[in-house]
Order: structure tokens, then sequence, then C-alpha cells
């Protein structure tokens, strides 16, 4: 069947275009019930016992959720076990795809959820199709079709009332204009009342978003400005009245934070918002738009650092007239970025009181006032809440709960915290992402070795720490006939099991990158891939080579790159291969390679570190118990011991990098390492200068790079390295960027020109790296959206988004165990150094465990020393003793369980001794009982 329209429209020119608009109906749409026989379906989604324990509906029934439903009311809901047989019509799919792309989501992975029992009803397809009437909204119309689709089930199933069992549909709503029109043509419909009546899973109650009809408080203070409607906040930031960006809280101070403003090319403006009214209900990551203060009204940021959740005034303190910036108040929110939150419950201590308060787990995020009826056992878990809106006469948001996650404090709990914290997919990968990959046996096929270099012959092996299971890379090294070197890196060729397009590459380009956890990795392909098909162990693989001829001064002579089959000799681990360099009795091929490969790294590395900046970044990792999986030991990774391996993996990248560019010069996927701001070099260059009295130069990284080498302090051999890792907080983010969106490609800590990544294919980009660099060498085929440089740039921003959410990841997974590693430690005494000075407290490094921690010289419930902050140094004087960055201290070190939420590393003076001020014997008392309970 087929509907048609047509109008008449005028151009420009004057002239008139007929215009037909065909709408095609059709008569083979299933109704997706097992008890219908009309609609002859291949399959049934269902069922026909379709049973909910209701005291409103105990019937057999069918859900038909409106719009507004899924998407502000009852997702959470929907999304429990419990609810099943819901028809999700294809009106409400398309509005919510249009509106909410993660609501979305949820609704599709319900759908594909078999024992869910959800089912799509194409009804803007079939006869239930409506027009849209003269003067009617397109919200209305869309309304009306929903109520027409649900009267046909209710009809089409009656059909069938001698074997339906008094089968019904009912229609869920939450506005009351469409239950009362529902109502006049006979349909069963309801709004929260349903929930209300599922009498077996009060439960459910909890997870409706709260409407504001529902809440009938008694009028309150208004505490902040009413929020500006779009319209007015667009004519503003078109006139230049208000600044739109992006809101970031300050993890340090709850009560302040800026706004990204970006401008044209890659201007970009700060805004400091200091104040809950300023902030007026921004929450973090939230697109706001901001109003800038008279000028006389800028503050400069706080150096306060605020201890847990304490009652803080409304703005953040004075400062010192230096250093002012920017300030500003927000006038109306643009776009919420909200998401369901972890955290834990605070009871209220009324008694039977449903309000509480919930603390999210990500300390920028304020307290939410939820209800809940079943509060005593949700407190001491791990819960996750959703914010459903912020009134104006309220401290804080309103929300609602979603779901518990596990008792606080337990490994796997804190872990899925961790995760969901910084969004990091890990969910199991589906079965239609799954269904992409080879099926085993796999074995190589006569045709990839027609399509390759075959290199078996040649002595390749890899090199890696130990218990590596995703081997990635391979090297080898022979003397050529006419005296050059032949140095070849192998890496893995995922991107020959990865094909454009399918579900396997669309769930690797969402998750970005593999991340590494403390004892644990979250996949960015199938394990199959990653630690079997793709790993180069000791046997024959496909693998994508960069192989160089070199001479003896470590300069390439010719490049050249191929699709290749490798048989890696032997996988060693960094200590392995390192004996058989330094053992002068081995001359096997594999050591002879070795010995090559390292002694022209060593030339490679004293070219490179010529320019380039070489800085220390403390990492920590764990030696992880076999059976318990508590760490057992901790100590700071070893800094270089990876340094051959690493200086060829540079190599490859730059040469790919190249290769790529020459050959796609606008949709080359690259990377960059952005030349910081020279305000980023304040702290360093007053560290140096007021410590020790070293000047640092910043004008380039060449000239930063020779401060730092000579920048040594007699008895003080760690000064250097503390200054290096000062240097590296002054840094910006590394980012990936298509070359045809960007001007500037230059990497300024490798001091190249030019720079992507190749080596790494559990990264999405160095799959996308790969694909290129097939194209190029005429090994693989194109296709449109790798040729699109608008679609490389979209794909770049979530690859850079995921990246750092991996980074912060991981540092979040070690402090964790970190806290685990002195949870049965009780209190140890260590050296430090003083990193940074605020007004407050100072921050201490420790170096023995690439560990930081804060000691405040003031408490939240008592008066503390008088304390004298001088920015300029920036020093702290604390009862006449003044402390400096880089000062060497001695603290105490112990975990703070108090807070089960918010567990900590606290730290606490012992030298110099401060009056007062030194570790109280109450605080090391009951932690050192404690160590003894739990071992």
């Amino acid at each position: 069947m087929l509907k048609s329209k047509t109008f008449v429209k005028k151009t420009r020119s004057g002239g008139v275009v007929k215009i037909v608009r065909e709408h095609y109906l059709r008569d083979d749409i299933w109704c997706g019930s097992e008890i219908c026989s009309e609609c002859k379906p291949e399959t049934t989604a269902l069922q026909r016992d379709a049973r909910i324990e209701s005291s409103l509906c105990t019937y057999p029934h069918y859900l038909i959720p409106d719009t507004n439903v899924v998407l502000h009311q009852q997702i959470d809901v929907l999304e429990d076990p419990i609810i099943r047989n819901v028809i999700i019509l294809q009106t409400v799919l398309q509005e919510v795809r249009h509106r909410s792309a993660p609501i979305y989501k949820r609704v599709k992975d319900m759908l594909h959820e078999k024992d869910k029992h959800f089912y799509t009803f194409t009804n803007e397809h079939h006869e239930t199709f409506i027009e849209r009437e003269p003067g009617e909204s397109a919200n209305d119309r869309n309304d009306r079709a929903i109520r027409v689709a649900a009267k046909w089930y209710s009809e089409h199933l009656k059909t069938f009332k001698s074997i339906s069992d008094g089968l019904e549909v009912v229609l869920l709503t939450n506005d009351q204009g469409n239950k009362q029109k529902a109502k006049e043509i006979g349909l069963q419909v309801f709004k929260d009342e349903y929930i209300k009546s599922l009498i077996a899973n009060p439960e459910l109650l909890d997870r409706l978003a709260l409407t504001n009809d529902e809440k009938n408080e008694i009028s309150r203070k208004v505490l902040f400005p009413e929020h500006l409607p779009l319209s007015k906040i667009q004519v503003g930031i078109k006139a230049g009245t208000f600044l739109q960006g992006t809101y970031r809280a300050s993890r340090d101070n709850y009560l302040e934070g800026t706004v990204f403003v970006h401008g044209e090319g890659e201007e970009s403006t700060e805004v400091l918002i200091q104040g809950l009214t300023n902030l007026n209900r921004a929450v973090h990551q939230d697109v706001v738009a901001v109003q800038l203060l008279p000028q006389d009204k800028w503050v400069a940021p706080s150096s306060i650092v605020l201890q847990d959740e304490g009652t803080a005034k409304d703005d953040a303190g004075d400062e010192e007239d230096e250093d002012k910036k920017p300030t500003g108040k927000v006038v109306g929110i643009i776009k919420r970025s909200w998401r369901p939150f972890c955290g834990m419950l605070n009871v209220s201590q009324i008694k039977e009181s449903t309000r509480h308060l919930f603390t999210p787990a990500d300390r920028r995020i304020p307290r939410i006032r939820i209800e809940t009826r079943q509060a005593s056992t949700l407190a001491g878990q791990r819960i996750m809440v959703a914010i459903d809106g912020w009134p104006k006469d309220s401290r804080y948001p309103n929300g609602h709960f979603v779901r518990s996650l596990g008792g606080a404090g337990e490994k796997e709990t804190e872990e899925e915290v961790l995760l969901l914290e910084h969004d990091v997919p890990h969910q199991a990968f589906s079965q239609s992402v799954l269904s992409f990959l080879p099926k085993m046996p796999w074995s190589i096929t006569p045709e990839d070795v027609a399509k390759r270099e075959d290199l078996r012959h040649l002595t390749v092996c890899s090199v890696d720490p130990p218990g590596c299971t995703d081997i990635d890379d391979a090297l080898h090294c022979r003397e050529l006939e006419n005296g050059n070197l032949e140095v070849g890196v192998h890496i893995a060729d995922v991107s020959h099991f990865i094909r454009p397009g399918n579900a396997l590459d669309q769930e690797a380009a969402n998750r970005g990158t593999t991340v590494y956890l403390c004892g644990k990795r979250i996949d960015m392909v199938p394990e199959l891939l990653s630690s079997n098909l793709c790993s180069l162990r000791s046997n024959v693989e496909l693998a994508f080579s960069c192989i160089w001829e070199m001479n003896h001064n470590a300069e390439i002579v010719k490049t050249r790159f191929t699709k290749s089959i490798i048989n890696s000799k032997a996988s060693l681990t960094y200590a392995e291969a390192q004996m058989r360099i330094d053992d002068t009795t081995m001359n096997d091929d594999i050591t002879k390679s070795l010995r090559g490969l390292n002694k022209l790294a060593k030339i490679l590395k004293r070219q490179r570190i010529e320019n380039a900046l070489t800085l220390s970044s403390l990492e920590v990792r764990f030696h992880i118990d076999s059976e318990t999986h508590d760490p057992i030991d901790l100590q700071t990774k070893e800094l270089e011991t990876n340094s051959m391996v690493e200086e060829f993996m540079l190599l490859a990248n730059i040469s790919v990098a190249q290769k790529i560019y020459d050959e796609f010069p606008e949709c080359a996927l690259l990377r960059k390492h952005p030349a910081p701001p020279p305000s980023n070099y304040d702290i360093l260059i007053k560290a140096a200068r007021s410590n020790q009295n070293v000047e640092i130069h910043t004008d380039s990284a060449k000239a930063l790079a020779d401060s730092l080498d000579v920048a040594r302090v007699d008895n003080f051999p760690y000064f250097n390295t503390l200054l290096r890792i000062l240097a590296t907080r002054c840094m910006m983010q590394a980012v990936y960027f298509c070359s045809g969106m960007d001007s500037d490609f230059h990497h300024y800590g490798l001091a190249s020109p030019i720079y992507t990544h190749f080596t790494s294919p559990i990264r999405y980009s160095d799959i996308i790296v790969h694909r290129l660099l097939a194209v190029a060498i005429g090994a693989d085929s194109t296709y449109s959206d790798l040729m699109d440089k608008h679609k490389q740039s979209a794909l770049c921003n979530n690859l850079n988004y995921r990246h750092k959410m991996a980074q912060y990841a991981q540092r979040a997974s070690v402090a964790f165990h970190t806290q685990l590693f002195f949870k049965s430690r009780g209190v140890l005494n260590e050296e430090g150094f003083v990193l940074f000075v605020r007004k407050n407290a100072i921050i201490v490094l420790i170096p023995k465990f690439g560990l930081e921690g804060t000691v405040f010289f003031e408490n939240k419930d008592k008066t503390g020393p008088n304390l004298v902050y001088d920015e300029e140094g920036p020093t702290l004087t604390v009862l006449q003793r003044t402390f400096h960055i880089f000062d060497k201290v001695k603290v105490t070190i112990s975990l703070d369980a108090s807070n089960i939420q918010h567990q900590k590393i606290r730290m606490a003076l012992l030298e110099p001794m401060i009056p007062g001020v030194s570790v109280p014997a109450e605080d090391l008392e009951p932690l050192s009982k404690k160590s003894k309970i739990d071992r």
C-alpha cells in the first residue's frame, strides 16, 4: 500500500517545484504474539502467558510504554528482569533515538535480550499509521499514533479470545491528558500506579523518576536564580552577552569549577565559577551559558583543599589580588550530561523516613536526594542513582535509585564502581559481536600466504613484561650483504580479523582501547583475538611489518611496509633479553639479533633525547597474590627497562605517520602533543628558583630539556627527578586528530614533526592506521568512512575521550590497590618530598611507593594553627616553620577507613616536628589495632 502527498514549493529564483512525498504501508507486519495465527510470524517474541504479579492487572497483559515513560520516567524499571512482554512502538523508538542516544541504546539492548520478550512494532508502516492533522503539534500527533496502535493491538488480540486467556494490552504513560484520551477510547491505561501495584517487587518503586506534580512540597526559600530559557540564551550568546562552554568541577573544591569556552580555531577561554549561587545547579560536564562578572569581582582559584564532605560556606574564600581569573556565573543550562552515578546512601536519622541523601563516589558531583523504602537494605552498599531534576529551592538535586552494585569495600564491587565511574565499557561481548570472530580451529590459508611476504625465515622474537599474554609486537635485526643492517618491527595484524563496519568493528570503535587495571584487563576485542590469534607468540602469525635498512650509525637508508607472515623464535621478558645480551658465551641467532637491536637503540635514544623531553613519571606496579588476587608487594616501576623496544616502536610510529600522511593528507589519523602555554610552567620555574636558585628555560622543548639536564644540586640527588615529575604536570594531553582538520602536527614531548600510533593494535586508533597503511601499499581496499575527514575527526574525539578515561581508571585502580596494600600494614613511617604547597596543606610525594598524599594543617572540627600562605613562593608557614616545594619531610602513612566510600591514604607530619601539629597518638593507636585485627 502507498500513501502519497503532493505539494508545490517556490524556489529562490521564483520558480515552482512539485514535491511528492510517498509513505509506504505494508500488509506483512506481524504483531509478535504467540497466540496470533493471522500474522504468520517466523518467530515470536511476546508470550502467550504474559503474567506480571500486579494488584491492578490480575490478568495476563502486554505493556506499551509511551515516549515520555521511556525517556523520563521508567527506563530503569523497564530494564528489571520482572518486566517482560513489552511492545516498543516504532513511533516511540524514533522519538527516543532523536532525543537521547544513551537511552536509545538501552532500549535496543533490551530488544535484543531474548528473555525480556520485548518486541518492536512498526506501527508507522502498518495500517495503524496516521497523518498529522491541521493545527496538531508533532508531539500530539505522536501521542495519538501511540493510542491508535495500542487500540489496534487490543482489538487484534480479542480475535483470539478462545486461546488468549483474557490477554490485555496496557498502555503506560506519565501524562494525565494522554491517559484521559486513552480511557475515552476504551484502553487500559495507567500512570505510575502500575509500578506501585507490583506488590511482589516494591523496590521498583524506588526506580521511578520524581515528577514535579508528585512532589507537592510547600514552597521553600529560593536558593538559586531561575535558569534562562534556551531562546534567551541563544540570543545572548549571539550578542556576546553570554558565553557557552563545558563546566568542569574542581576535584579539590566542590564549590568551584571552570567553564571551558571554545573560541574560534584553537583559542579557548577559561571562566572561573565560585560559590553555590554562581554555580547555579550546574553539574560536572554540563554544557552551560555563563555571564562574566564585572572585573572588580573577578577572583583567583582557591588554594584550599577541602577535606571530605564537610559543610562549607557558600563562597570559596578570599584570595590574593594576584592571579585573578575571568570570573562568571551560570545563567542557564544548555545540555545536561547527567548519567547514573555510583555512591552510597546516607540513611536519614528520622524514623521511618523514606527521604535520604545519596553521596556520589565522584566528589565533583553534588549529593542527591532520593526516596527509597529499602534504606536499611541499601546501607553499606554501593548503589547507582540517577538525577531527575534540580529545583531552585533545593540545595540538592532530586533523583531515584537505579540498582545496587554490592557491598562497599569488596574488591569486585569497587572495581565495578571504578569502571562505571570512568565510563569504561566492560560488559560481555554480545553474540552479534562474537559472530564475526574467526571460526576455530583457525589456520593461515593459501590465500593469506599468497597475499603476504613470507618472513618466517627471519629470527624474529618478542620482548615484553613478564606474564604478558597480548604480545602485539616483535622485532628482528640481521646484517645484509652490503654491510648495512635490516631491522624489522612486526605488529599483530588485528585489522585482518576486524573488517570495517561489522558489529565487531563497531564495538571496538566504541571501546576505543584496552584498559589495564591492576591484575585485570578490559579488552577492546574478544580474547580469542587479543590473547590468541593476534598475539605474536612463538608460532606462525600474521603481521604488519615496518622494515628499515640502516647503517651502523642508525641512519635510515630505506623504509618499506608489508603485510607479512612471521614465525617468532622466542617470547622473552625484558630480564631474559638483557641476560642474553650481557652473556658473552651466548652467540645464537636470537642473541645476535638482540645485540644488534640494542646497539642501534642506544644510538637512536641518544639522538632522540638531544631534542626530546625525558620526564619522570613514578608509576606503581603491584605483585598480586595468585590465589587471593590481593596486592602483596608494591614498588615503583623501573624506568627505561623497555628502552630497546621503545625506541623501535617510536621509530615505527614516526615512519608510518609520514607514509599515511603522504598518501592521504586529508584523512590520516595522527597524534600530536601540543606545546604547553607559558603560564603552565609558572609552578616549575618558581619551584626551581625559590628552592635551589636554579633557572629553568621553557622557550622550547629543547630549552626545557637542556635546563633539566643541568638542574642538579649537590647532596640532593633526587632534586632532578622531582623537577622532571613536576614538569610532567605542566604538559598538555597528547591527542588523536585527523590531518585534514588541523594544521599543527607537532609532538612536543618527542620533538617529532609528525607521529601516530601503529604499534599497539589493542587500541582502535592503531587499527585505523593499519587500514590506512594497507590501502597506501595496495594491500587492502578503502571504504568511504576511512576517506571522510569529518567522520575521522568524530572518531578521534571518541578515541581521545576513551583514552583519557582509561588513564583515569588505571590511576584509580592503582589508588585502590594501594589502599589494600596499606590496609594490612597499619602505620608506616616514610621519607618524602613536598610536591605542592596549598593554603592549608602540603602535598607530599613518597618516592618509595610512587605515592602522593595530603598533610593537612587544619582540622575541619578544631581550630588549626596559625597558617601564613605566600603565593609568590609558594610557601606555607606553620608556627614559624616554612614549607617550600621539594622540602624533605618524614610522614606517617596509614589507611583512613572511617569513611567506607572514600577510604584514603592519610599522611601526618613526623619531621620536621611542629608543636601541636605532629601525629596525634589517638590517630595511630586505633589504626595499629585495626591492622592486627585485619591480619
